[in-house]
Formats: structure tokens, C-alpha cells, sequence
């Protein structure tokens, strides 16, 4: 089992290793032959047919002579020729043609070019024929294979392929030399920049010394997986930024901006304490709406304590209008989901029956999705 972490000052809610799915252009390889297991073709052995990605739209450009520039609108620009794009800068670096099968999710293509490669020694080929493997991506899923192979990446110098070794000594825990060999693969792959392995290592380190120790320790490992997009990562900066003493005010002041981060990535954690940091004024101003908002936002998730609180908002007309209908389906769908709470509960026995059957009708529609 994974090592997990609870940091009951912080409130960070521990999560399962995480693992990234960008990988490192592949560098020169030892031609030295590792053959490996045989690879075994899936039932499933069809390749995934790539999805179309929504093209971004550039800004609109405009400036006034006298005030801040108001853009230009569709009819402004209606019969009037775009400026030229500029002009696109070559690409002069090695291009991965196993690792572009990849990402258009050709997996058997990405296996049949990866392989060879993997089996003369190059790391970044080992760690895509390991992570094909163990997660059964048009071959059939084989974890002591992909073991081999992430060892053999690890041991090549592969950031993601010793984050992804670690997580499996981690995972079968097999002694302490794995866990202490886990652990040390967690930090050289933190510190070669692998953002799941830098907040990984930062659980490690505050299980290893529970308390304001292991969270400064921890700290500057938490911010840097921040930095590059570990949602995660983020959540936990948002607690221990406006938790730990002592810290830069310059820090303390970002604590709702990472949460922020992490609530638009779509951590429900981070929504619903994101709302309630807006209704309570925490970390900033207060912002009933947006946080009334946020808190909806994570019950529709199905969080069940953002459900509970959405249905006090209801009950209080906090950000929104009063419903008991409303606040009584949040809080049927709060219980159904294992969460009491004694004030609801009264508010609901309070209602009249009609009431009550409306909101169970609501909460069975909102169940199904109907």
C-alpha cells in the first residue's frame, strides 16, 4: 500500500502517488541489449483513436490614444484583414516518434517503436514500453513487467521512470531496503524536477516527522510541484501558507491563490474550502456569491460536505436565494452519502411534506442525472 500522509495542522488531505504523463524527449542511448520479458498483445489490442483538441483563440488587439484599450469587437473586424501570424519557429530538437504515438494514443505504434529502443538501454524508451504496460494500453496489463522496466529506466536516470519504480516499492512494500530504496528514488527524481515526485517526497517527508518540522521540511518541495500545475501540491501550499508561523507575509498573501489554483484544476477539497473561505472571509475579502459558487460547484461533484454546507447557504440565503426545497435536496443527497448533521436533519423534519417529497424527487433527478 501507499504510503499516505495526514497532517492534522494543516488539514491536507493526503492522495494517491500521482503520476505525469509528460515525459522527456529520449536521450542518446548505451547500445547494450536488455531484452526484458516478452511483451504479451491484449484481447483489447486496438489502438485508441486520438481526440480532436479545441483550438485556442487569440486576444483581440486594440489600443485608444487616450484610456485603456477596449479591444475590437466582431464587427470591427468584420472586412478588415487579420494581421499575418508570425512566422513559426523551427523545431531543431530530437522528435520522439514513439512517444508522439503516445500521445495520439496509438499505443501499439508507440510499443512497436519504444521497445527496440528499451531493449539497448534507453531510459525515457524503458519508461513508455513500462507505463504501456502497467496500464494495459493496447497490450495486456503486466505490472512485474512494467516493474522491470521502470527499474531498468530508474537505473538509466529517468526522472519519471524512478518516480514511477518508487511508487511501486512502494506499493508492495516488500521490506525496509524497498522502502528506504522507494524513498530515495522519490528524492533524486524531486530533485531532477519530476513535480509528482516533488510533492510525493514532501508527504514522505512530513511522515517521517509529523508536525511543523517535516511541513518546513517539506515546504520548499510542496512549492516547486506547485509551480508546475500538481493541483495537489497546490491545496497543500493554500493550508500550510496560512497555517505554519513565521512564515513571509509575501507567502501568507498567496495562501487563497493556490487554493484558487487547485479549486480550477478541479480538486473538490480545494473548491469547497475555497468557498468557505470566501463566506468566512478567510486569507481575503469576503465574496458571498462567488463562494456560494465554488461550494455548489463541489457539491455537484458529488462532495458531501460541500452538500451539507451548500444546504445551509440555502437555508440562510448566503450568496443566494432562500430554497428549502433546495437545501433539503443537498441535504438528502449529504445523508445518503454518510454524512449527518443534526441542524439539517431538524430543519427537514420541519418541512412540510410536500416539501420533503419535492426534495426527494430532486434528489433522485440529480442521482440519475434525468
Amino acid at each position: 500500500m501507499i504510503r499516505v500522509v495526514l497532517s492534522q495542522a494543516c488539514r491536507i488531505v493526503p492522495v494517491a502517488l500521482l503520476a505525469t504523463g509528460v515525459f522527456a524527449c529520449a536521450p542518446a542511448f548505451a547500445q547494450v541489449a536488455k531484452k526484458g520479458p516478452a511483451v504479451t498483445a491484449g484481447d483489447n489490442g486496438k489502438e485508441d483513436r486520438p481526440t480532436a483538441a479545441e483550438p485556442a483563440t487569440p486576444a483581440d488587439e486594440g489600443k485608444q490614444a487616450d484610456g485603456p484599450s477596449g479591444g475590437l469587437g466582431v464587427l470591427d473586424r468584420m472586412g478588415a484583414e487579420l494581421p499575418d501570424l508570425p512566422a513559426e519557429k523551427p523545431f531543431t530538437g530530437k522528435v520522439d516518434e514513439a512517444y508522439g504515438a503516445f500521445q495520439r494514443g496509438r499505443y501499439l505504434t508507440a510499443m512497436e517503436l519504444a521497445l527496440p529502443r528499451a531493449q539497448l538501454g534507453d531510459p525515457a524508451a524503458q519508461t513508455l514500453v513500462a507505463e504501456i504496460l502497467d496500464r494495459g494500453l493496447g497490450v495486456k496489463r503486466n505490472r512485474d513487467q512494467a516493474m522491470f522496466w521502470y527499474e531498468q529506466a530508474a537505473n538509466g536516470g529517468d526522472p519519471t521512470g524512478m518516480f514511477k519504480y518508487a511508487v511501486l516499492l512502494m506499493e508492495r512494500s516488500r521490506s525496509k531496503d524497498d522502502r528506504k530504496k522507494a524513498d530515495e528514488l522519490m528524492k533524486k527524481a524531486a530533485d531532477l524536477g519530476n513535480p509528482s515526485a516533488q510533492f510525493n517526497y514532501a508527504q514522505v517527508l512530513v511522515a517521517d516527522s509529523p508536525g511543523e518540522k517535516g511541513l518546513r521540511e517539506a515546504l520548499p518541495y510542496y512549492e516547486k510541484s506547485a509551480e508546475q500545475g500538481i493541483a495537489d501540491a497546490q491545496y497543500a501550499l493554500s493550508q500550510i501558507y496560512i497555517s505554519l508561523k513565521d512564515l513571509p507575509d509575501e507567502k501568507k498573501n498567496r495562501a487563497r491563490e493556490w487554493l484558487l489554483r487547485a479549486a480550477r484544476a478541479g480538486y473538490d477539497t480545494a473548491q469547497l474550502d475555497l468557498g468557505m473561505w470566501l463566506v468566512n472571509g478567510t486569507a481575503g475579502e469576503r465574496d458571498y456569491e462567488a463562494g456560494f459558487n465554488w461550494l455548489k460547484r463541489a457539491a455537484e461533484g458529488g462532495n458531501a460536505v460541500a452538500q451539507s454546507k451548500l444546504a445551509q447557504l440555502y437555508i440562510h440565503a448566503i450568496g443566494t436565494k432562500s430554497d428549502p426545497v433546495e437545501a433539503a435536496k443537498w441535504f438528502v443527497l449529504a445523508r445518503r452519502a454518510g454524512l449527518s448533521d443534526p441542524s439539517l436533519e431538524d430543519f427537514y423534519l420541519g418541512l412540510e411534506e410536500s416539501q420533503q417529497k419535492a426534495a426527494i424527487t430532486a434528489a433522485n433527478k440529480f442521482r440519475t442525472g434525468s
